[in-house]
């Protein structure tokens, strides 16, 4: 678990990691440089979560070095599926990270929203739905490893 005091913010006791596959941890379905090497840190502490409609199909092949759930959700209804999976876990207890549509709700939901805006964009509303914008998926896990640039970011 991790805990991290946030002054005037809250004080997260983080169990779970929920993440975007495509445009958060991979661009067009390949895992970007360095992540494997990150979600092996974080997994020490926390269980880390990869929830995906698998566009490309790749996910599996991917992740599969990574100390991760890789969970493979429908097409349809996927902003749902996102939400039910943080409520599933306890959304107190999770920090959310993705960039698309269908993570508004699980950034919402989740003690930690974070939105990350790589080569694929981000949705205005999973951006109006998080606590915080990070400009890539590295800086976004640094955020966990370094918990010090969350109380920097987030205090009152």
């Amino acid at each position: 678990m991790l805990q991290i005091n946030i002054p005037g913010f809250a004080t997260l006791q983080i169990k779970h990691l929920v993440l975007d596959f495509n445009g958060t941890l991979a661009c067009d379905g390949n895992l970007l440089p360095q992540i494997t090497e990150k979600l092996t840190l974080l997994s020490e502490q926390i269980n880390i979560d990869i929830i995906t409609a698998d566009t490309h199909g790749s996910a599996a092949r991917q992740l599969e070095n990574c100390p991760v759930n890789l969970i493979i959700i429908p097409q349809a209804e996927q902003d749902q599926a996102k939400l039910n999976h943080v409520e599933q876990c306890k959304p107190h207890s999770v920090v959310a990270i993705g960039n698309g549509h269908n993570d508004h709700l699980m950034l919402k939901s989740a003690a930690l929203g974070i939105a990350v805006m790589q080569q694929e964009g981000a949705a205005v509303c999973s951006l109006q739905a998080a606590d915080i914008l990070i400009p890539d998926i590295l800086s976004a896990l640094d955020l966990l490893l370094k918990p010090k640039r969350l109380i920097a970011t987030l205090r009152n």
